[in-house]
């Protein structure tokens, strides 16, 4: 019977859910905002793991990628107590930035939306005035 997830996904998937912990019971520190972890991409090798963060607070965003890319030795030596594998992975913290793309393209869309509803409500009120018609027609 063949494995659902490769290796490499399901110690990435251990790293996220271990980080979240963490960050969130452990590491304290008052530079830090609020974040979550979307996702985790290693190295075939398993070496080197990129760890992609969304910060809800914008103002404190660069200085929370900083402060966990400041604590790496830290969060590796936590992780390597709680995994199950020779070696943990070098850490690297990145910003995810899908959650506003995806904020952004959902305002683009919303006002795509609304700009094809008041065409068809200007194109449905010429046509249900005749007097404007037969002005058009008179010219």
């Amino acid at each position: 019977m063949p494995r659902e997830f490769s290796r490499s996904q399901r110690m990435a998937e251990q790293i996220r859910r271990d980080l979240a912990e963490i960050v969130r019971d452990e590491l304290k520190d008052p530079r830090m905002g609020f974040l979550s972890f979307s996702a985790v991409k290693l190295s075939r090798d398993l070496g080197n793991a990129i760890i992609y963060c969304s910060v809800m607070e914008e103002d404190k965003q660069e200085e929370t990628l900083a402060t966990l890319n400041r604590a790496t030795g830290f969060l590796r030596s936590k992780l390597a107590s709680r995994m199950r594998s020779r070696t943990v992975p070098v850490l690297k913290f990145i910003n995810d930035e899908s959650m506003t793309r995806g904020a952004a393209m959902e305002t683009l869309i919303r006002k795509a939306i609304n700009q094809d509803e008041s065409k068809s409500v200007d194109e449905e009120s010429k046509d249900a005035d005749p007097d404007s018609n037969n002005e058009n027609q008179k010219s």
